[in-house]
């Protein structure tokens, strides 16, 4: 069947609903991991710095795959890509579920986060493209706005949900629950009529840049969260730096050159298109600071994960509840002002954690506040950014400029992710290069836990970092006014 045809097949809510359980899988189980990870990290026993990379490497599948499985789906059939996706769910998720103590633990762990990030990518972006066929009109608005609040409502509630299913059952249970959801998604999914893409000439499979892109992301994401762990000045750890600059390098000039590339980069020559790109690939960086708080609250105030997890309440409900007022902003003031001022109020929600120096009890107070914040600006965030992105191309770029831009959301995620978690990690463990900090400000309470303070108040001013960086994106790409154009 081709989209040509269909009108044949109208969508239901059965097939809808089996598609926002994979969405689940991987926004709400799978990443919980930005709570749980130091209880994961203790049961297994193994290294916080390891655990790093098992939490953000799912977020870099994702990201490095997703354009690629989008241009396959709508060769070989969406609904078998979906398919795809639910299996490597399931596998992926019982790798992680029934990952044993110990050494192998860690292979198990890494595996199956692995799958989970590669099974995101499948569903993802087919499932999108099944919602594009098979509704329409005010069903089709439907269908996205729930597959919408299946992802993001799935994000904002994955620390609390995380941080609950540990203290109550036991992590484990989080990924073999997911790995039911799956496979009642994958249930539900069954018989859909499968659907693809009119064919329009032979289709050319960019393996050479897909290669030279995994390696470079992969070398680059080992570096930024083992090179403190193993030095950065070990030639393992330049050895690997050169390899993500070498391979990089030679994935530019592949993509440059090539007729199908991977990545097109002629699509950075729009300006808009570029700035609402690079601001998205930082603000999505910002997950940081989940990771960050989490780990600051449990580590170094002995809260347990579901306490923790609670703190963020506010910010799940805010980004589901304000989502829609940033498709309102968009329509009244254009892409640029709710994208600043989303910007500033995520800022905002940052520079409130930044006091970690406080007692527990008035820190818990400044997190219950930022979590709100958060979940307000990403859901300003949301909707102007992306409108800004894709609405400024033209129609034969649209696809790729669609599937660039997820890419960036998730490579963002996953970067901001591993950065953040190792900047913490390397400082908590040895804070010997931040200890001038207790000569300027003065950390009241436990004195025990001041590395872990420490820590943290440098990794979320990274966090920090990158909003500005983002605000700078916005004030030198995206044009005031309603209608931006290039």
């Amino acid at each position: 069947m081709s989209d040509t045809s269909k009108s044949s097949y109208q969508g239901t809510d059965r097939l809808l609903f089996g598609i926002i359980m994979g969405v689940l899988a991987f926004w709400l189980f799978a990443q919980t991991t930005l709570n749980i990870a130091p209880q994961m990290a203790a049961d297994l026993q193994i290294e916080q710095s390891l655990m790093n990379i098992a939490v953000s490497i799912t977020a870099l599948f994702s990201g490095i795959f997703i354009v690629v499985v989008g241009g396959l789906a709508d060769r070989v059939g969406r609904v078998r890509m979906v398919m795809w996706g639910f299996v490597l769910s399931i596998l992926g998720s019982l790798l992680v579920g029934f990952a044993p103590t110990g050494a192998s633990g860690s292979t198990f762990l890494m595996f199956g986060r692995i799958a989970q990030g590669l099974s995101a990518a499948f569903i993802m972006s087919s499932s999108l493209a099944l919602v594009k066929t098979y509704w329409e009109g005010a069903a089709r608005q439907r269908a996205i706005s729930l597959w919408s609040m299946g992802s993001w409502g799935g994000s904002g509630f994955a620390a609390l949900f995380g941080g609950l299913m540990a203290s109550n059952v036991g992590w484990r249970w989080i990924f073999i629950i997911s790995a039911v959801v799956s496979l009642v998604g994958m249930l539900m999914v069954r018989g859909t009529p499968e659907c693809k893409a009119e064919a329009k000439g032979s289709y050319k499979f960019d393996f050479k840049g897909l290669v030279t892109f995994l390696i470079s992301m992969v070398a680059l994401q080992i570096v930024a969260t083992q090179g403190s762990k193993i030095g950065w000045t070990d030639p393992l750890t330049l050895g690997l730096a050169v390899v993500a600059v070498v391979f990089g390098v030679i994935f530019f000039l592949l993509e440059t050159r090539s007729n199908a590339p991977f990545v097109n980069f002629k699509l950075f020559s729009n300006r808009i298109y570029t700035g609402a790109t690079i601001s998205n690939f930082l603000l999505n960086g910002i997950a940081g600071m989940i990771i960050v708080s989490m780990m600051l609250l449990q580590l170094g105030g002995g809260l347990t994960a579901q306490a923790a997890g609670m703190l963020t309440l506010g910010y799940a409900i805010t980004i589901v509840a304000f989502i829609r007022v940033g498709e309102k902003l968009l329509q009244r003031f254009g892409s640029r002002k709710p994208m600043l001022w989303a910007c500033l109020i995520s800022g905002l929600s940052i520079a409130l954690l930044l006091p970690t120096n406080l007692m527990l009890d008035q820190y818990r107070i400044l997190a219950v506040i930022s979590y709100i914040l958060l979940g307000l600006g990403l859901a300003f965030y949301a909707t102007p950014s992306t409108d800004a992105a894709l609405s400024n191309l033209p129609d034969d770029q649209a696809a790729a400029g669609a599937g660039i831009y997820k890419m960036a959301s998730s490579l963002g995620g996953s970067f901001g992710v591993a950065i953040s978690a190792a900047i913490f990690t390397a400082l908590s463990a040895n804070d010997a290069s931040v200890q001038w900090m207790q000569g300027v400000i003065t950390f009241v309470g436990r004195q025990d836990n001041v590395a872990i303070r420490e820590a943290a108040l440098v990794a979320l001013g990274f966090n920090l970092m990158l909003v500005l960086v983002a605000i700078l994106s916005i004030l030198l790409t995206i044009p005031a006014g309603k209608k931006a154009t290039a």
